[in-house]
């Protein structure tokens, strides 16, 4: 049986990335999963943006309005202790109904997070 590669993560040794001024997260990568662990200000947006990678949001504090598909579309509110799923490619966008604290798993991990080419977090 190989362990060389089984690793164990704490969160509270992990720095926060700040992504935006209302915006922070960390992140725990695998080779094929990535987790995340979310801090969004109440009114905060994440704006409407896809990517390839299977998505789980699991609510662990406060509250998320999301649409789905298109800027007007009618919206899902994703509550504490709820999770979304969103697949592969499905355009998204959500905003922070209150002080929120999220788990994201996407799987394959994002890379757009991993080298800081998530621009869609600062359009306007």
């Amino acid at each position: 049986m190989a362990t060389q590669s089984v690793r164990l993560f704490r969160w509270d040794d992990i720095p926060r990335e700040r992504v935006t001024d209302e915006i922070d997260r960390k992140l725990i990568t695998g080779n094929r999963i990535m987790l995340a662990h979310v801090f969004l200000n109440k009114g905060s947006v994440v704006p409407m943006h896809s990517h390839e990678n299977e998505q789980m949001t699991y609510l662990l504090g406060g509250a998320l309005k999301f649409w789905i598909g298109t800027e007007d579309a009618v919206p899902i509110v994703v509550r504490e202790g709820e999770v979304l799923h969103i697949p592969p490619n499905v355009p998204h966008k959500a905003e922070a109904l209150e002080d929120t604290f999220d788990v994201d798993i996407f799987s394959p991990p994002r890379q757009d997070w991993l080298d800081g080419t998530d621009t869609y977090f600062h359009r306007k």
